[in-house]
C-alpha cells in the first residue's frame, strides 16, 4: 500500500498475484480514494470486477467520479458521515440486479425489537450526558464490569481456531456474525419508523456536515503532520491521517481533552490476522508503519487537536525515505503546507 494514505499502489502488486487475483475491493481508508480509475483498467483487462468500500468515503472524488462509481458494486456507511449510527446503501452498475440483492438482503434481516429501537433513540442522548459529566471511563469501566465489551485491544480479538471452523461455512453470513457484529449488535435488525426518520433528518444535514468537514481538512492538511497528496484536493473527509512519531503520547494528549481518537488498524492485517486468513504481502514494512503513526483526526474538531498537538510537542513522523530536515516543525495554527 501507499505508507501515505493507505491506498493500493498498483505497482507494488507483482504481475503474478495480479494472474491469481478473482476481484479487487477498495477500502477507501478515511476517504482517501484508492486509484480507482487504474484499478477498472486492470480489472477490465483481467476480466475479473472490482467492488467499492465506500463506508468512510462519501464526499470523495477521484479521476472525474464519486468514490463508488467505478465498481460493478460499492456501500456505503450511514453510521460514518451522516452519524445515523445505522443503515448503509449499496449502489449497483447494473441495476437489473436490484431486484434479486433487495430479496438476498430481505433474507439477511432479523424482525425488528421493540427494545432495540428504544435503545437506538435513547443511545444519543445518553453519549450526551456521558460527555458532558465527563463519565466516560467510568461508563467503559461499567461496560467492561459487565462483559459487554467487544474489544480490550485495538483490533477485535481474532479467536482463529473459531474463525477457522466459521471460514467452512462460506458463503453465509451466520457463521461469520460473532465478528460481523463488533461494535454494532443489531446490524441485522430490520429498521423501524422512527429510526428510517431519525436516519432521514441526518441524511438531511449530509451536504452541510461535508462542508464542514472540508473546511476541518484543509485545516489539518496544513500543519506538519499531514502528508497531503498532490491532486487529491480537500479530501479525505471522513478522517484526516496526521502522522506523529509517539501516537500513543498523543492519543493521550488527545484523552485528557476528552477527544477519544478511534478508527485505528493496528497491527495491519498481515500482523494481526497472519498467513492462515491473508495472503502477506511480499513489502510489509510500508503497511507497518501506517498503522504505528496513523492518528486519524475528525475534521470536524481540527482545531481542537491541532491546539492539543502543539501544547503537547507532538513530533511529526518522517515517512519511510523521507529525511528529517524535508518536514517543517510543529507551530502555528493551520500554517501554510510549504
Amino acid at each position: 500500500l501507499n505508507p501515505l494514505d493507505a491506498s493500493i499502489d498498483i505497482d507494488a502488486v507483482p504481475d503474478e498475484v495480479w494472474g491469481s487475483v478473482s476481484a479487487v475491493l477498495t477500502t477507501n481508508l478515511y476517504g482517501n480514494p484508492d486509484p480507482a480509475p487504474r484499478l477498472r483498467q486492470k480489472c477490465d483487462a483481467l476480466g475479473i470486477p472490482l467492488f467499492e468500500d465506500g463506508a468512510h468515503a462519501i464526499g470523495s472524488r477521484v479521476g472525474d467520479r464519486p468514490v463508488g462509481a467505478w465498481g460493478e458494486a460499492s456501500v456505503f456507511s450511514l453510521s460514518k458521515h451522516v452519524g445515523a449510527k445505522a443503515g448503509g446503501m449499496l449502489s449497483l452498475a447494473d441495476p437489473g440486479l436490484r431486484e434479486a440483492v433487495e430479496k438476498t438482503c430481505e433474507g439477511l434481516l432479523a424482525p425488528r425489537r421493540a427494545s432495540a429501537e428504544l435503545a437506538y433513540l435513547v443511545r444519543p442522548y445518553a453519549e450526551a450526558t456521558v460527555r458532558g459529566l465527563r463519565l466516560r471511563r467510568a461508563a467503559w469501566a461499567a461496560i467492561r464490569l459487565l462483559g459487554l465489551a467487544d474489544r480490550e485491544e485495538i483490533r477485535m480479538p481474532l479467536r482463529p481456531d473459531e474463525l477457522a471452523l466459521a471460514a467452512r461455512h462460506t458463503p453465509g453470513l451466520d457463521a461469520h456474525h460473532p465478528w460481523v457484529r463488533v461494535d454494532m449488535h443489531d446490524y441485522r435488525l430490520r429498521s423501524g419508523r422512527l429510526r428510517l426518520r431519525r436516519i432521514g433528518h441526518k441524511l438531511d444535514r449530509l451536504d452541510d456536515v461535508l462542508d464542514a468537514c472540508r473546511v476541518g481538512t484543509e485545516l489539518l492538511l496544513s500543519t506538519p503532520w499531514a502528508k497531503p497528496r498532490d491532486g487529491q484536493g480537500t479530501q479525505p473527509l471522513f478522517r484526516v491521517p496526521l502522522f506523529v512519531a509517539d501516537r500513543d503520547a498523543a492519543i493521550a494528549a488527545l484523552a485528557r481533552q476528552g477527544i477519544v481518537v478511534g478508527y485505528l488498524y493496528d497491527p495491519p492485517l498481515d500482523d494481526y490476522a497472519g498467513a492462515e486468513f491473508t495472503d502477506p504481502s511480499p513489502a510489509p514494512e510500508a503497511a507497518r508503519w501506517f498503522a504505528r503513526h496513523a492518528l486519524p483526526v475528525d475534521p470536524q474538531r481540527a482545531r481542537t487537536v491541532i491546539e492539543v498537538l502543539e501544547r503537547s510537542g507532538a513530533q511529526p513522523a518522517p515517512a519511510p525515505g523521507e529525511l528529517p530536515g524535508d518536514r517543517p516543525t510543529p507551530g502555528g495554527l493551520g500554517r501554510s503546507r510549504g
